[in-house]
């Protein structure tokens, strides 16, 4: 609980300032889609004796070469740039990647490359180096403010896992804050569901934080969380909750979780969907008079990236399946939401 305190005070130290400048206004009508994408392991093709990332390169278990890489590019730019209403995303989140260098490759790989993406990107202290971070539309996003959040196991204090990213800024001249996540995976059992329930509560400081400077402050969280949208991470560490007529303040509005209800998910794992990556947003955003409000959010999911044949057919059509490359897309759907000016 100390630590939580203490990165609640190096995150107010860091928000205080982005809060107090004004916004300029946002047109009336104004859409904007907010996205997140597990992309699944993207590796450049170069060992770094810094992490375990051996299997991706051209001579390794996976055969990583430069080829393999390209078409991997090419296939997530492709879904990157379809995401959302009609138009390019103006805000993704991504997951799994190894480096600045491959968000790089990646925002400059058509379609993607016909717009100008910037990015925000820390290095984590994973085993295997994989990240998360975000693009933005450079003409829509001005980011004010970016840090990251550090998780650590009192139990284990050699555990390494990705850190939390928080960006601040303005979308359309309104300040909106990210807070972009990957949380330990589920490997482990009943130890890895409490080693979620930390990674909430330091997400959820990360939102404290925002909140105490700011009641009325609009934060997106995003994700992937390695759990559903009903399970104890999400509703009792995050507070997020599905039915938007019950939200009170201190809670957060979770869209996913009907979603989830209703059968539909981004992973499949023994003929059942889960939903791990998703989209939260605060009482500000659902409630909004002024500015963006949110709108909706859906799992996007067309024939094109889905497995089309055999037992795994409408399953996310992946790069590999073990060691044999398949060429595909990644082993998750992306999510997205809808912002619109009020």
């Amino acid at each position: 609980m100390k630590s939580l305190w203490k990165w609640g005070l190096i995150l107010l130290g860091f928000i205080a300032p982005v809060l107090s400048a004004n916004a300029q206004a946002v047109k009336a009508g104004q859409s904007a889609t907010v996205a997140f994408y597990n992309v699944e392991n993207l590796f450049d093709t170069e060992d770094d004796p810094k992490t375990n990332d051996e299997e991706f390169t051209p001579t390794g278990a996976n055969e990583w070469t430069p080829q393999r890489y390209a078409a991997k590019l090419k296939n997530l730019a492709t879904v990157i740039s379809q995401l959302g209403n009609g138009g390019f995303p103006a805000v993704v989140g991504l997951a799994e990647v190894e480096n600045r260098k491959v968000v790089e490759d990646l925002i400059a790989t058509k379609p993607l490359a016909s717009e100008s993406y910037g990015i925000v990107h820390f290095d984590s202290p994973d085993a295997r180096g994989i990240d998360v971070a975000l693009i933005y539309l450079k003409g829509r996003f001005k980011p004010t403010k970016s840090f990251t959040v550090p998780f650590a196991n009192p139990s284990d204090p050699k555990f390494k896992t990705r850190d939390v990213l928080v960006v601040s800024g303005r979308l359309d001249g309104e300040m909106v804050h990210f807070v972009v996540n990957h949380w330990p995976s589920r490997r482990g059992g009943d130890e890895s569901a409490t080693l979620r329930g930390g990674a909430a509560q330091v997400a959820r400081s990360a939102v404290d934080a925002i909140l105490k400077k700011d009641k009325d402050a609009k934060v997106i969280v995003m994700g992937d969380l390695n759990d559903n949208p009903t399970d104890e991470s999400l509703v009792e560490g995050l507070k997020a909750k599905g039915q938007a007529t019950d939200i009170k303040r201190d809670e957060l509005f979770n869209p996913m979780v009907n979603i989830y209800k209703s059968g539909i998910g981004t992973l499949p794992y023994k003929g059942e969907w889960n939903l791990f990556d998703q989209l939260i947003v605060t009482p500000s955003l659902l409630k909004a008079t002024r500015g963006y409000k949110f709108e909706f959010a859906r799992v996007y999911s067309p024939d094109f990236i889905k497995e089309q044949d055999g037992k795994y057919a409408g399953s996310p059509f992946r790069s590999y399946a073990g060691k044999k490359f398949l060429g595909g897309y990644s082993d998750h759907f992306p999510v997205y939401m809808v912002v619109t000016k009020n």
